[in-house]
């Protein structure tokens, strides 16, 4: 069995990290008005969401490890599908 500092430790770092390629995909989209580099920070913003509430779920609520694993995999599903409409969407 993995030890839960483990895991908060790793979801801790994704979190961080995430927050971070978020920030400055946003900044970016900002900056260039880009539609394509929008959907990119949503993207990423929804993967980094879906890892926080996958943690809060495991961690503060008393259900199955089980639904965490779901709600992380339906976000990260979600985000690389926003991630992937950034390589196509037209200025």
């Amino acid at each position: 069995m993995t030890h839960p500092l483990v895991v908060a430790g790793l979801k801790t770092v994704t979190l961080g990290l995430g927050a971070v390629i978020t920030y400055y995909s946003y900044k970016a989209y900002r900056r260039t008005d880009a539609d394509a580099l929008g959907a990119l920070a949503l993207g990423f913003g929804i993967i980094t969401m879906g890892s926080f509430l996958a943690g809060a779920v495991d961690t503060i609520g008393p259900v199955d490890r089980q639904l965490a694993f779901v709600v992380e995999s339906a976000f990260t599903a979600l985000g690389f599908a926003t991630i992937f409409y950034a390589l196509f969407v037209e200025q």
